[in-house]
């Protein structure tokens, strides 16, 4: 439910805020006062478009700010729990504008998308203006109402049927696939028999490519490491080499100790590293002795790598996905080898998820039928109350040429507004005034199936008066029963329905125009409805017809309770 709005510098609104409570809230006004501004706004809050156009001249930016009490709304708030958005039972919205009109979004003073905001306004508000009438003309609208209006019955039965159409689409793809590979097979066959051939005569192993690498690095470099090595073998096997020289040292300390036994330590130092160093010796001896560095073991090793990269620029990255190439492509070999029982099998399998996407699909349709009979009979009673006492609403069904995402039905909307004259499509028979009245009628019939909290009636009621106009206010009221309504009017029907009348009108302030808001109390109350019926007139009668057009609407308001 809506608590609270509030507007600051949107177009001739300079600073207004509003309060509203459960039930039917009205805006009324004299024309050009700002009513459909402020619906304008609300809309920027919950995601529309916005632009510097609406920023108020001379100011450098706009804000407009709900706030709503979501606390019988979990999908709101499992919302902003996915979005890491603490979830009270007050939520926050706000929406600035900059004159460039670059806009940044608030939830519970957290930045969001506007992807974000929009989804959350999506479950918060519907918003029906005059243009909203025309989603009653799109293609998949008789279809999407009849499934809300069936319920757990029709949603049962569609996922059913979507569940069987993915079957249906995997088998179709798996089949047109084999069919495609059937067309190329002997191209596929040679190709793959040539890929197989390629890399199992490479024989390629695991960890053979970084031990050629290393090898490849000790050839290229052959003659430098010979050359170090043998300076250093020298340095230790030289008449006065280093083991040599240890040896003396030894020999030296070896007498000493006999008379210091400090010594003894050092000694065996000394004999513990020529040892060492003799080993060392001894191996790199042996190292000079084995390593003949030829330039045909390079040219050998070079060959070896450039096969293995050749290959894996061709099937993978590394040997490990040229081997798993080779896998995929014998078992694709394999495959191809045998594809007419393979196609065999599939169009076996297409055929039976066909036959059961027919059969689930019959099941769809026929509880659609059901849903969409019941739903044709409500909102044909309703629009017969709004001065179309002949009127006749239907949905048709045709059946679809191919299997939908949906099921298998074309369904339109047909009306009829005369007596005798058999219903026609409806984009192409109804007025505007029609299509606004079966607008709410439909909205009449639905309210007990939306999800939405707020419903927002912005001017439906253009070109309607008289008894139409009374039954509009019925049926807009019976709505606000079961969720809060907003709704902008000229009417003074509608208006005396109100539970909470909200004045919008503008006003001089400081040489400049602005609109502001005012909540009327019962007698200013009485003032509108006077103002709406009979314009300046403060005559006994006028506010006798005003105070007559409350005491019905409250009647009737008595007996929806009973």
């Amino acid at each position: 439910m809506l608590q609270a709005l509030t507007v600051h510098n949107f177009a001739l609104i300079e600073d207004a805020s509003a309060t509203f409570i459960p039930g039917f809230n009205v805006f009324t006004g004299e024309t050009g006062a700002g009513k459909s501004i402020l619906i304008d706004a609300f809309g920027i809050v919950l995601g529309a478009r916005a632009s510097g156009e609406f920023v108020r001249s001379g100011t450098e930016g706009l804000w407009v700010q709900a706030i709503f009490d979501i606390s019988h709304l979990p999908k709101v708030k499992a919302l902003l729990t996915e979005q890491g958005i603490e979830a009270e039972d007050e939520l926050f919205l706000k929406r600035m504008v900059n004159a460039q009109g670059k806009s940044k979004a608030l939830v519970n003073g957290v930045q969001v998308p506007l992807a974000i905001l929009k989804q959350i306004g999506g479950l918060l508000v519907d918003i029906h203006g005059q243009h909203e009438n025309q989603a009653l003309l799109k293609q998949d609208a008789a279809r999407s109402f009849t499934d809300l209006f069936g319920g757990e019955e029709v949603a049962k039965a569609l996922a059913n049927y979507q569940e069987i159409y993915k079957k249906y689409l995997q088998a179709k793809t798996h089949l047109e696939e084999l069919q495609s590979q059937s067309d190329q097979q002997d191209l596929l066959l040679d190709r793959y028999a040539w890929e197989i051939q390629e890399i199992e005569d490479a024989n390629l192993k695991l960890g053979e490519e970084e031990e050629l690498e290393d090898e490849a690095k000790i050839l290229a470099n052959g003659e430098k490491i010979i050359s170090s090595t043998s300076r250093a073998y020298g340095s230790l096997d030289a008449d006065r080499g280093i083991l040599s020289m240890l040896a003396q040292a030894k020999d030296e300390l070896r007498y000493a100790a006999r008379f210091d036994k400090r010594l003894q330590e050092h000694f065996e130092n000394l004999d513990s590293a020529w040892i060492s160093l003799d080993d060392v010796r001894t191996e790199l001896a042996d190292y000079l002795a084995s390593n003949e560095f030829n330039a045909n073991r390079q040219e050998e090793v070079q060959n070896r790598l450039d096969t293995i990269y050749r290959l894996q620029k061709k099937y993978g990255g590394t040997v490990e996905d040229v081997l798993a190439y080779l896998d995929e492509a014998k078992l694709k070999y394999k495959d191809l080898k045998n594809v007419a029982e393979a196609i065999a099998r599939a169009e076996k399998d297409l055929a039976n998820v066909t036959a059961n996407l027919k059969k689930v699909g019959a099941t769809l349709t026929a509880v659609r039928k059901k849903s969409a009979e019941n739903l044709s009979q409500g909102i044909t009673k309703h629009i017969r109350d709004l001065a179309m006492p002949d009127g006749v609403f239907a949905i048709n069904f045709a059946p679809s040429e191919k299997f939908l995402p949906t099921g298998l039905d074309v369904m339109s909307f047909m009306f009829s507004a005369n007596l005798g004259e058999p219903p026609g499509l409806l984009e192409k028979v109804a007025s505007g005034g029609e299509l606004s009245r079966i607008a709410l009628a439909v909205k009449t019939v639905l309210m007990d199936t939306q999800p939405i909290s707020v419903m927002v009636f912005d001017e439906i009621d253009t070109g309607v008066g008289g008894v139409t106009a009374q039954k509009m206010a019925e049926k807009i009221a019976k709505i606000s029963t079961v969720g809060q309504v907003l709704c902008i009017t000229h009417l003074p029907q509608i208006a005396a329905f109100s539970d909470h009348h909200i004045y919008i009108h503008k006003q001089n302030v400081g040489g400049r125009t602005q609109t502001s808001l005012s909540i009327l109390d019962e007698e200013a109350k009485i003032n509108e409805v006077m103002r709406m019926t009979a314009g300046e007139s403060k005559s006994k009668a006028a506010r006798d017809n005003a105070c007559e057009l409350i005491y019905k609407a409250k009647s009737v308001k008595a007996s929806f309770k009973r």
